[in-house]
């Protein structure tokens, strides 16, 4: 395991640290991809130096002159700078927030990426001004169908020509939500460089790659976005069809007891659950191949984008080890596959996945 730092991405791949003082676990240092570690998912608000980390390039060079452009199909284009736009009316949303590749490690076989166990999703709270207030002042044409968002951050791709932006397209009503914000601020404090400081969208309901990072252009368009990240990468590419990664899966992630930790039989379980298509309506619970799923009491999330807490008592067989398993329904009727149809890239992974304890001997039968 390795030590990181979300404030500096050299610390984040010293190793020799003590895993008590490891803030994230680094899946790759340069540019830094890095997972909550398992303890501080216990939690419903992940602690502000564990919040996960995907970058696509090295790190632009940006500072308080940064300025974002509001422009295309508009009637009255504008430049926003960083004061400006921490005069407006500031909104705080608090957010659920998955890597599209989380759990890339656990398809069969594993797709190329960025190799993601289960950490890649946090859940924060981010402050800026909502999009709509900036797309209603610049003045969208009727025509306008989608919503351009811009990094500064760039750089080379094996499969393509050039240099390459980072860029991504909100549908028109994602887009005027007056809950999709310009970000500045997480958990209270501005932004850090490696969460896009000083400007990001932060899109509630969708995977992480919407929340365009370093933001330095905003675009309306007339015709949906056909660009490298939104028709290459971050696609559903199964079979020869292409379909970009919109919103969350609804999935389920089980914190208590541990993935490979110990309990007795009589067990307290607990977790989270999540969907970007609807609230979460009912998690169930299942033990090795029973066919019997127990149903969890839900909990109160912190927000209606964050992961509903479930729990449930459950009796384990008297028997050495025991895999729990846990799966999600949402208020849309989704409900997590026993196993995915396999892509590609290894997106949208939310297929069922248990945890296997070891039964304590003092809880079993001699």
């Amino acid at each position: 395991m390795t030590s990181a730092s979300i404030d500096s991405p050299t610390a984040s791949a010293m190793p020799d640290a003590d895993a008590t003082d490891v803030a994230l676990d680094v899946v790759r240092a340069d540019p830094l991809c890095a997972e909550t570690p398992v303890r501080f998912l216990t939690a419903p608000i992940t602690p502000a130096p564990s919040v996960y980390v995907r970058s696509n390039f090295a790190l632009p060079s940006l500072d308080t002159t940064h300025t974002i452009d509001i422009g295309g199909a508009v009637r009255s284009p504008f430049t926003m700078s960083l004061p400006e736009l921490a005069a407006l009316p500031q909104r705080h949303v608090t957010v659920t927030m998955e890597c599209a590749g989380n759990g890339r490690l656990g398809m069969d076989p594993v797709p190329p990426g960025e190799p993601w166990r289960f950490g890649a999703v946090s859940t924060t709270t981010w402050s800026g001004v909502s999009l709509r207030t900036l797309l209603e002042r610049a003045g969208l044409a009727p025509d306008v169908v989608e919503i351009l968002g811009v990094g500064a951050d760039a750089g080379p791709r094996d499969d393509a020509d050039g240099e390459v932006r980072f860029a991504r397209s909100l549908p028109i009503a994602d887009a005027m939500h007056p809950d999709t914000i310009v970000a500045t601020h997480m958990a209270g404090a501005p932004l850090s460089v490696d969460h896009g400081a000083p400007t990001r969208l932060i899109v509630p309901g969708w995977y992480g790659m919407a929340s365009v990072k370093w933001l330095a252009r905003l675009e309306a368009i007339t015709t949906p976005f056909t660009g490298y990240f939104q028709r290459q990468r971050y696609v559903y590419e199964i079979d020869g069809t292409v379909e970009p990664v919109r919103r969350s899966r609804v999935k389920s992630m089980i914190t208590s007891p541990i993935d490979g930790g110990s309990c007795t039989r009589s067990v307290t379980v607990q977790g989270w659950a999540w969907s970007g298509a609807g609230a979460i309506a009912r998690v169930e619970l299942a033990v090795n191949d029973a066919p019997i799923w127990i149903e969890a009491a839900l909990g109160t999330p912190a927000s209606a984008y964050a992961w509903m807490p479930f729990e449930a008592e459950l009796m384990l067989p008297d028997t050495p080890t025991a895999t729990i398993w846990s799966r999600a329904t949402d208020t849309a009727g989704n409900t997590q596959p026993q196993r995915i149809q396999w892509n590609r890239f290894g997106y949208g992974n939310n297929g069922i996945r248990g945890v296997v304890v070891a039964v304590t001997a003092e809880g079993r039968s001699e």
